[in-house]
């Protein structure tokens, strides 16, 4: 006879009372079993309104769970911001408060120099000013420029070659081409930059005197610098653009473009119209506009001469700005117009830069490995 399920847990006993009470537990449970499928079977098909309000309940208790976590996250988040703006406010007022005891330090040092100075051109502050906005940027010029050129003629030292933007250009320099860059260079510091200086002079007395006593405090120079930076910036970018503009590209810019792959000293080998419209009015303007005094002047020239040369010079040393983009300029004429990037990214000037290795290159070099072994470019498809 066929025994019913749970039989054997109930039935140990073959008594007749046994028995009986084995079959009645083993019907109860498949009783029991039945209605507890029909349950389960009614809940996945139907939910009850119970269920539902239940369910809405914890979606509603959910809710304010998900903003609280918003919520901290946000509060995470301005705290990190703002303990690392505190923490860089406190390194910058710390480094400035050094900086500004070293210039107080020898601030006496340098007002005594600066007012034996005035005493030997009193009465032809102009000669002062001609000779320190001149001579003092040129001589900074050529001596960097002088140790650059060494190793563009003679490869020499040779460890310096790992470096080049353009590997295979220039090495050495063509010397027929090199000596027509410099005799241009020449012309147009002495010719064409000489002759603006000396207008520079009454034009920043209008304003304030640039010979005046009081040599400028240290956050005023930073404040000054700050300033030049952004209008150098503005005008550079937008007279170069211009002059890319095909009225005036062939005739005048496309000489600066002869180098595809440039070198330092070419950065001021341009046409005259283009050296007074986007060599000297962006680092003049900022000068006039502040009312700078001359030793400010002359930090400031001799500064954006050296940043130019650097731009130009078709190496990225280490500890020295990146001349990627500039040199990516050279190579491709229609990106990267600007100095510091910024007009270029707002009007979308750099964008094919952006997906190149140079762009990947583009930072400074805080080790002696050149990025170009680094981040090398992707082989040539043949």
């Amino acid at each position: 006879m066929e025994q019913p399920a749970g039989y054997h847990r109930h039935f140990r006993d073959p008594s007749p009372q046994a028995t009986a009470a084995a079959w009645a537990g083993a019907e109860g449970e498949e009783k029991a079993a039945l209605s507890c499928g029909r349950d389960i079977g009614g809940a996945g098909k139907q939910p009850t309104a119970e269920m539902k309000g239940e369910a809405g309940r914890q979606r509603h208790d959910e809710k304010p769970k998900q903003e609280g976590h918003i919520w901290g996250s946000m509060r995470r988040t301005a705290f990190i911001l703002g303990s690392g703006l505190l923490l860089l406010v406190a390194i910058w007022n710390s480094l400035t408060w050094h900086l500004q005891r070293f210039w107080g330090a020898s601030g006496h040092f340098w007002q005594a120099q600066w007012e034996r100075l005035l005493l030997t051109f009193e009465g032809k502050e102009w000669v002062l000013f001609v000779t320190g906005a001149t001579y003092l940027p040129v001589l900074s010029f050529w001596t960097f420029n002088g140790l650059l050129l060494v190793v563009d003629t003679t490869g020499k030292p040779s460890f310096i070659s790992r470096y080049r933007i353009q590997a295979g250009k220039n090495d050495p320099v063509d010397p027929v081409k090199l000596r027509q860059s410099v005799r241009t260079v020449l012309l147009n510091q002495f010719l064409i930059s000489l002759p603006i200086v000396v207008l520079l002079y009454p034009t920043l007395k209008l304003w304030r005197d640039p010979c005046r006593r009081e040599l400028p405090t240290f956050h005023w120079f930073l404040l000054e610098l700050a300033i030049f930076t952004l209008i150098e910036e503005i005008m550079f970018y937008y007279s170069h653009r211009l002059l890319h503009h095909p009225m005036f590209y062939k005739k005048i810019h496309k000489k600066h473009h002869e180098w595809t792959a440039p070198i330092g000293v070419i950065s001021l080998y341009a046409h005259p119209v283009e050296h007074v419209v986007s060599n000297m009015l962006p680092a003049m303007v900022g000068p006039i506009v502040m009312g700078s005094h001359l030793s400010s002047i002359m930090v400031w020239f001799s500064l954006t001469l050296i940043v130019t040369t650097i731009s130009h010079c078709g190496y990225h040393l280490p500890f020295l700005p990146s001349p990627e983009f500039h040199d990516y300029h050279h190579l491709k004429f229609n990106q990267c117009y600007g100095v510091l990037g910024v007009l270029d990214h707002l009007h979308g000037t750099d964008t094919v830069f952006k997906q190149t290795k140079a762009y990947e290159r583009h930072t400074l070099l805080l080790g002696f490995t050149p990025l170009s072994e680094s981040i090398p470019d992707p082989p040539k498809m043949e």
